[in-house]
């Protein structure tokens, strides 16, 4: 199954093309039970069935089972004895994000360039053949456990990868809308931001295109900063969060405790369907965060201005479901977040829709991260 170009070919200022990424192969999550998150991403997301590697495939140290929507690919993978590297990650982290695959026409290229520039080696590119073809693959390492793997898949047909079989089953719900992966967000230590900024910059050629401190993500309580870097087509965008002082703990905070460590925190998927795909989501079981208060929808006409008259979604819909809209000078936006998927206060899912916004909700923040801060507050980490 080859990856979809997903037809975004503006080319940011300043970003280099040494990597060309053609867009997000897979990710990857370690998790203690690799069966029953699968189950779960099926019933809970409409996710569907398509592979499968373990004992039964020669696999003798991990399970993995892979879930498919549209052009977004999840593996989620668990160890089959303790004292693994993958063990150990979930031990340490919880279930989280451990790979960001990137679609590549060169895998090897792509390592000889960003282990060139500064970045330590994951994986040295290895060649993985069965019947179905040919992948190349590599990897590095970027904040805390996380890495990112290189996959070169243009002389393979099979289901997923090498070493994996095609996984049917009968329970496959039906899809919820879910396209594409649009923005993964990394969560890094005090004063690690501009670090990994300069990391992406220089290792992956990326931009940095837009930038929020704490005089505009805030809330009364607490406050964070970030950034997002972009690839030169706009396929790929890494929003990197820093934490910043304010007056209780923030959001970020919490993640770093209870993640232990820099991480993945939240991945954005798209939908063209919104209202569809919220209710959906919502009658399956997953749980969003609470809707901002009724003078946040009164308010909208405000905050859209000119673009008030492209809204085609029913306000008092968009109410109901808790769904969050902002603008740019390109479009509008809708938003929605989940609550964390995880045991612990770690991972969570955005669901966005764009009209034409090329932002990430700034007209949110407060509302969002007000939302936020009622939830850890039940948690009683504030």
């Amino acid at each position: 199954m080859k990856p979809v170009e997903y037809g975004l070919e503006k080319i940011f200022d300043g970003a280099q093309d040494f990597l060309p990424l053609m867009g997000t192969d897979y990710v990857e999550f370690y998790v203690g039970n690799a069966l029953q998150a699968a189950h779960y991403y099926k019933a809970a997301f409409g996710f569907q069935s398509l592979a499968y590697a373990g004992l039964e495939t020669g696999m003798t140290d991990r399970t993995s089972y892979v879930v498919v929507q549209d052009k977004i690919r999840i593996v989620l993978t668990s160890s089959l004895h303790s004292d693994s590297p993958i063990a150990q990650h979930v031990q340490k982290h919880g279930d989280g994000v451990k790979v960001i695959a990137l679609w590549v026409e060169d895998a090897r290229k792509a390592w000889e360039e960003t282990t060139s520039r500064g970045a330590i080696s994951f994986m040295e590119p290895i060649i993985e053949k069965d019947e179905l073809g040919v992948v190349v693959r590599s990897g590095i390492h970027t904040y805390g456990d996380t890495v990112h793997v290189f996959v070169e898949r243009k002389n393979y047909n099979g289901a997923f990868l090498p070493g994996f079989q095609s996984w049917k089953t009968d329970y496959n719900p039906p899809v919820v809308g879910l396209r594409y992966i649009d923005h993964m967000v990394g969560n890094v230590g005090w004063g690690e931001m501009n670090a990994w900024v300069k990391w992406y910059e220089d290792v992956m050629g990326f931009v940095n295109f837009l930038s929020f401190d704490d005089k505009t993500i805030h809330t009364e309580y607490s406050a964070l900063m970030s950034k997002v870097m972009s690839n030169g087509n706009g396929r790929i965008k890494f929003p990197i969060n820093e934490p910043a002082k304010g007056k209780k703990k923030s959001q970020i905070e919490e993640y770093l405790d209870f993640y232990e460590g820099p991480g993945c925190q939240h991945i954005a998927v798209a939908t063209q369907d919104i209202l569809s795909t919220v209710t959906a989501l919502r009658e399956r079981g997953v749980e969003f965060l609470s809707a901002p208060p009724s003078s946040y929808y009164e308010e909208i006409p405000q905050r859209l201005g000119k673009h008030m008259n492209m809204l085609k979604e029913d306000i008092s819909e968009l109410h109901k479901l808790g769904i969050l809209v902002d603008a740019d000078e390109e479009g509008y936006l809708l938003q929605i977040f989940t609550k964390p998927i995880e045991n612990r206060p770690t991972l969570f899912f955005e669901i966005i829709q764009r009209m034409g916004a090329k932002g990430f909700g700034a007209g949110n923040f407060k509302a969002l991260f007000e939302s936020i801060e009622r939830e850890q507050e039940r948690r009683g980490t504030l």
